[in-house]
């Protein structure tokens, strides 16, 4: 019990450790954002790393999530004779939930491992030292581009994704549930609002930027070497996830209160 504790203990001053970083990391982004220059060319670059090199990967995602909600809600329902909700269920699911966790989740380890790894191997090789160096600040170099791009890029991917999801459940609906095609798109514009859409794309803004100073703050604190560099990678991953995951449920709450007011 004493090991279990200590072991816990642990975790937890981890995770105060890492909260207090990302929070004076996201101090220091808020105080040199205002200065010139702001390296747009950087921020461009970063944008299409992030959104349009993730692009097939997160489409991927959103179509296969579409079309194996609608074939599992389809068969399940159709017992039930209940078929003929499929179209709001699975429009709406993916719209409001599935597609803004999802692609974050599959951006999260796709770019969220990239970045830790890009700042990690800088710090061992002494890049990072050299910016700072040449008098050069390198949360504006290497952070506030990265952090921006995931922001710029996260909701344009989710907005895209939110469409081929739903095109994805619609073409299962179509051949595997033999369900009309005007009846499917008539009950998908009359379930999902504008509120709902950009409920799910609001929620973007945020996972992207818990991914962005996430693996930023991990790549930065590589301290180990090569083996560090891994293990940022790990961390920068594992963490972003679960605050995306976690932070689902009370912006979902926050939005709900918001909106439905």
């Amino acid at each position: 019990m004493q090991q279990f504790a200590a072991h816990l203990g642990g975790k937890a001053l981890d995770l105060l450790r890492q909260l207090g970083g990302e929070w004076l990391l996201l101090r220091q982004i808020f105080k040199e954002i205002r200065r010139r220059p702001l390296y747009a060319r950087l921020i461009v670059e970063q944008v299409y790393q992030i959104g349009i090199r993730s692009s097939v990967l997160v489409l991927i995602t959103a179509a296969s999530t579409g079309m194996v909600m609608a074939l599992q809600f389809g068969m399940g329902l159709e017992k039930f004779g209940g078929k003929l909700y499929v179209p709001k269920i699975v429009s709406l699911s993916i719209v409001r939930e599935i597609g803004p966790v999802f692609c974050s989740l599959m951006l999260a380890a796709r770019v969220g491992a990239g970045i830790a790894s890009e700042i990690g191997s800088m710090v061992v090789t002494q890049q990072i030292d050299a910016i700072r160096a040449l008098g050069t600040s390198p949360v504006k170099k290497i952070v506030i581009p990265r952090v921006l791009g995931c922001i710029i890029a996260l909701p344009l991917l989710t907005a895209l994704g939110d469409l081929v999801g739903v095109a994805g459940g619609l073409l299962v609906g179509l051949h595997e549930l033999n369900l009309d095609p005007g009846f499917y798109l008539e009950k998908i514009l009359s379930t999902v609002t504008i509120t709902d859409y950009m409920t799910g794309i609001g929620k973007t803004f945020f996972f992207a930027a818990f991914i962005g100073l996430t693996s930023c703050y991990f790549g930065l604190g590589v301290s180990s070497g090569t083996k560090g560099v891994g293990q940022a990678t790990t961390k920068a991953v594992v963490a972003s996830s679960i605050m995306i995951l976690i932070s689902d449920f009370f912006l979902t709450k926050l939005f709900f209160i918001f909106f439905e007011a």
